[in-house]
This record gives C-alpha cells, structure tokens and sequence, in this order.
C-alpha cells in the first residue's frame, strides 16, 4: 500500500434508499491487513483478540501474529485485563501492552517511533463512541499522512439476513454497533478525512471448522465456499468491511 493516494467515493454517495452502490470484490481480511503492513512500522490497537487468541496462536489466524510476520516493528496495545501489567511479548519484533486504545496521544508518548500504520482490526463495533475516536486520530498531528485501517463486521452480510429470516440474530454481547457501507462512509466524512476506501471481506468459518471433524468439517467447508461465492457475486453482503484512511 505504501504512499499511494487513496480514493473517496463520498461524492458518488447520494444517500437515497435505492441507489446502486461501487462496492469492490471482497478479499481475505487477515492476508490483506498483514501485506499492508510489510516493512512498516505498526500500532495495533485492541490486539488480544481475547474471544480466541490463545487457540488461535501459530495457526495464522491471530491478526497481530500475522502482521507481525511481515511488519518491521508491531506495538499492540489493549484495555483487556488478560493483558499483564509488564506487557505481552508475542514474537522477536512483538508486543501487546496495557493502554486505552481510544488516547492516541498517551499510547504514541509510550512509542520510541511515530508508527507507519495504524490497525484497528474488529474495534470500533465495540466502541461507545466509534466517530470520537476516528476525530482524535485525525486531530494527532504527528499522525499526518499516516494510514488508518479499520476492519469491522457488516450490518447487510448474508448471514444476518438468513438468521434473521428464522427470527434470529448472531451479536457478541460485546458489540455496541454494527456498520453498513453507508455509515462508514458518514463516519469518515464526519471525522473530516479526505481519503479512504472501503474494502469487502470473505467469511471465515474457522473456529466452527476447529470445534468439528470428519464429515461435520468438510461440511462447515463446504458451506463456507458457497457462502464466499455468494459474496464475490453480490459484495454488499460481505461479512465485513476493512477501511483504509489517510489520515
């Protein structure tokens, strides 16, 4: 990704209920967050993962493991209280320590380097106030010209209408919001970024591919393939959404 410009679609957004939206093919949320941080110097911000990040250690599923992998230098930071007060060391060039990951300017006063790339990957649904902490990000000036990228879920993916068709619905009890494609949009507007794009990414099945075996797995896959081509024909149904900012 490096310095290349980002685009904004907000001047295509009219915001009626039927217009037909640019939405992009969906890609992997963990592959394509960790290869834009190749080289890079990275802040991740709620880094723990703590619903799984145990078992999900070495299995290239653990998010700030993989960014680790290619990043030159990763600082993750996390409110958790599985965090030890002497911090979390996750690899040679890795780290979780303990902090408040909506204080911009405390986390990077603990930081010998101002980051290359900021990540916020599943964060914001979990925040009271999602447009506040995109306001103090954008008002660091240190961070000018830096890169911010959110993943979050999506409030249109396939499976909450399935569910919702049986008069049911999948939210962690932790979430405080969940976004569509238009509502990060306003966010990114109303935090006053002028650049960002919006990318779709695939479902993964892996902690229901973890919990089974035998046929029962190969059923899980199956159903996550179909699910995915259904996403790469209609990408506004996509699980979730990455978000890359110029701040």
């Amino acid at each position: 990704m490096g310095t290349r410009a980002l685009k904004s679609d907000v001047a295509k957004l009219q915001y009626t209920p039927l217009e037909r939206l640019a939405v992009q093919r969906p890609v992997d949320r963990i592959p394509f967050i960790a290869q834009a941080c190749t080289g890079l110097r990275v802040l991740d911000l709620g880094a723990m993962d703590e619903t799984a990040w145990q078992s999900k250690r070495g299995s290239g599923t653990w998010l700030h493991e993989e960014i680790a992998r290619r990043a030159l230098r990763v600082d993750g930071f996390d409110n958790s209280a599985l965090v030890p007060v002497a911090g979390l060391p996750t690899g040679p060039n890795s780290g979780i320590r303990r902090g408040e990951v909506g204080d911009p300017e405390r986390l990077l006063a603990e930081l010998a380097e101002t980051p290359d790339v900021i990540v916020a990957g599943e964060l914001i649904e979990h925040l009271e106030n999602p447009l506040q902490f995109l306001r103090r990000f954008a008002a660091v000036p240190s961070l000018s010209g830096r890169t911010l990228i959110l993943s979050t879920p999506n409030a249109t993916a396939l499976h909450n209408f399935l569910i919702g068709l049986a008069r049911r619905e999948s939210t962690h009890q932790d979430h405080l919001c969940i976004l569509s494609y238009k509502t990060l949009a306003t966010l990114c507007t109303r935090a006053g970024f002028a650049q960002w794009d919006i990318i779709p990414y695939f479902s993964r099945f892996t902690e229901m591919q973890q919990r089974h075996t035998g046929l029962a797995r190969l059923a899980v896959r199956a159903a996550e393939r179909v699910v995915n081509a259904c996403e790469w024909l209609f990408p506004l149904v996509s699980f979730g959404f990455i978000v890359r900012i110029r701040l």
